[in-house]
């Protein structure tokens, strides 16, 4: 795709791809997800939800060789713009990691990394000095970090971001706010002091999920607006949560969704939220 000035690209800032046997697909009341999803599958969606691009994130495998099938599978798909792969925070030679996945298959188009903090009990994880040193590290190699985190976890998040400002931050789906009127003011109050850090951006993503079954477009729309208040269009994108999406809603209803609570913006803002951010905080290439 050849991009002229003006024009309005909608990328995916945040999907999934994976095979039936991932460990977590066990787990009771996912078996409407305990399948192979494939590169097939996602051409099939990007037009109903008139996506052009994406960016494929690690769907919790937590190994490496997920993060190198990734990037060689990026490579071969016009589609995937770039990958957020895993890595461990707690890696010892996390800067060897990176180079070696940077110089790998697909390795220019890595732009993120992902490690599963929302599984970590500990409170104090994001301040230890190996995962403010491994946050440092990641910032240095030229990629964002993905923070995939509970809302209780917020308080912490936005310590991390003050305490490594060269490295770029993302918070996937808000942070998983309570889709309720008392969950919309703890969780504001728990991301404002994330919110006014420069270095960080957030998707909208995930929200119907969080939402349940029965979500509709005004329950999440306030968690929208404030978001886009508190981060400003420059530092929000929009992000299917394809597949974890169909627990709830098809991918283009969920993209559909989010985007109905955008049209109090601008056109330029509009473009942002639906694209500039994502290719912006990812430094994606979306002419190759």
């Amino acid at each position: 795709m050849i991009l002229r000035k003006g024009d309005h690209v909608r990328i995916d800032a945040h999907h999934h791809l994976w095979t039936a046997d991932y460990a977590w697909l066990g787990e009771p009341g996912l078996e409407r997800l305990r399948r192979d999803y494939t590169v097939d599958d996602l051409r099939r969606e990007l037009p109903t939800a008139k996506i052009d691009f994406t960016v494929l994130v690690e769907a919790g495998q937590c190994r490496l060789a997920e993060t190198e099938r990734f990037l060689a599978l990026a490579e071969q798909t016009p589609e995937i713009a770039g990958v957020v792969g895993w890595a461990s925070l707690t890696d010892p030679d996390l800067p060897g990691t990176i180079a070696a996945l940077l110089a790998g298959p697909g390795g220019d188009l890595l732009v993120g990394i992902r490690d599963q903090v929302q599984a970590v009990a500990d409170p104090a994880y994001l301040a230890r000095p190996d995962v403010r040193g491994a946050l440092r590290a990641i910032g240095s190699a030229g990629l964002a970090f993905d923070l995939v985190v509970r809302a209780d976890q917020l308080p912490a998040c936005a310590a991390a971001v003050q305490a490594v400002p060269n490295t770029m931050f993302v918070l996937d789906h808000l942070g998983k706010p309570r889709i309720t009127a008392d969950g919309l003011r703890d969780w504001r109050d728990a991301v404002a002091p994330l919110a006014i850090c420069d270095n960080a951006v957030t998707k909208l993503s995930g929200l119907l999920t969080e939402a349940g079954p029965d979500w509709t477009v005004e329950a999440i729309a306030p968690f929208v607006e404030t978001a886009l208040e508190l981060f400003g269009p420059d530092r929000v994108m929009v992000g299917s949560d394809w597949p974890v999406c169909e627990l709830v809603a098809s991918y283009a209803d969920a993209v559909a969704a989010v985007t109905q609570c955008l049209s109090g913006l601008s056109p330029a803002e509009r473009a942002a939220v639906e694209g500039g951010t994502a290719v912006h905080t990812y430094d994606l290439e979306i002419n190759r």
